[in-house]
């Protein structure tokens, strides 16, 4: 690992002194997600949490999609590929290179169909099984850690051989005897975890990018 990505996690705990008893399951998530998006399959996350946990999942979706604070270059081969195309240029110039993620709150026709056809709390475990495959990580966000339908998905990534971060609060809840890695946030209050949880994903974002797109060292 750069040292420079390491420097995100230190920066972390310093800013937030009580995220120091998390810090060695924030660095084995990154690992987990290093591993992942170098692998020769190039893996994806996939993102789920209910309220303002399915709106942290969308902004983890939007900080690796894009760039979020280094460069992001397309690679030639696929420059030159879309070169010969009318937009190419504009395409070369704007377009950035993702690290690929989705979050399962969007899917607005899909999860209604379920929740009115089978049972709403199956919505995201269906997701999982449609777009999960062997490798990719199912990244849970639950203040409480007991959100039954992040842990059915859980359940049902598992069952794929998928790894699963979750992200919850001081008691890790069911989650933190199912997931691969846990990151169980020292507060229990609701708003108190949410405000915990945003400083930890922005590091791993920026840590991961940094690793796979900063060139040197």
């Amino acid at each position: 690992m750069k040292s420079s990505t390491m420097q995100y996690i230190e920066e972390l705990v310093t800013r937030y002194p009580v995220l120091e008893k998390v810090k060695d399951d924030v660095v084995e998530a990154l690992n987990m997600l290093i591993n992942m998006y170098s692998a020769p399959y190039h893996g994806k996350i996939l993102v789920c949490g209910n309220g303002g946990s399915a709106a942290d999942s969308l902004h983890i979706v939007g900080e690796l999609m894009k760039s979020f604070k280094i460069p992001r270059p397309l690679p030639e081969n696929f420059r030159q590929n879309i070169l010969k195309y009318s937009h190419g240029k504009e395409l070369c110039k704007n377009l950035q290179m993702p690290l690929q993620a989705m979050s399962l709150v969007c899917e607005v026709g899909l999860n209604t169909a379920l929740g009115n056809d089978v049972e709403a709390v199956y919505e995201f475990a269906q997701q999982v099984l449609g777009y999960g495959q062997k490798g990719d990580i199912l990244f849970c966000i639950s203040t409480s850690g007991n959100s039954e339908n992040v842990v059915c998905a859980a359940e049902v990534a598992l069952a794929k051989e998928m790894n699963v971060i979750a992200l919850t609060g001081a008691t890790g809840g069911k989650l933190k005897n199912l997931a691969t890695i846990c990151i169980a946030v020292p507060e229990i209050e609701t708003f108190k975890v949410q405000e915990l949880h945003l400083p930890v994903y922005h590091a791993l974002c920026l840590a991961v990018e940094n690793e796979i797109f900063k060139r040197g060292e």
